[in-house]
């Protein structure tokens, strides 16, 4: 089992930026795929960014792209989501999700992931 706490989130101004952070409980975390996905009330968990193990392929959603960064440091069992110029419209519970079944590829479907954490609050006000 692993378990995965997610930290970072919190109320910026649009235009503004905050930085995500995901701890992973075990050293196993480094051969997993990880992802951030978020979720409003009332949708569903939409996937954000992935980044497989060794960091040398990542994927963002169309939204996200040019604005978000992910990374990760597995010396630290750590995945970090960099957001820059954020805008209201991502607003949301951010979750950070471990695919124990892959390591070269962050799929974006949230049933491909087994592991999820608790999630964190991003607000942006306009």
């Amino acid at each position: 089992q692993v378990q995965l706490v997610e930290s970072g989130g919190g109320l910026v101004r649009a235009g503004g930026s905050l930085r995500l952070s995901c701890a992973a409980s075990r050293r196993t975390f480094s051969s997993y795929a990880m992802a951030w996905f978020r979720q409003t009330p009332g949708k569903e968990r939409d996937f954000v960014a992935g980044i497989n193990w060794s960091h040398s392929n990542t994927n963002y959603a169309d939204s996200v792209k040019g604005r978000f960064t992910i990374s990760r440091d597995n010396a630290k069992n750590t995945v970090y989501l960099q957001m820059n110029s954020l805008k209201p419209e991502d607003t949301a519970i951010y979750y950070c999700a471990a695919d124990r079944g892959s390591s070269w590829y962050a799929g974006t479907r949230e049933y491909e992931y087994d592991y999820w954490g608790q999630g964190t609050q991003v607000t942006v006000s306009s």
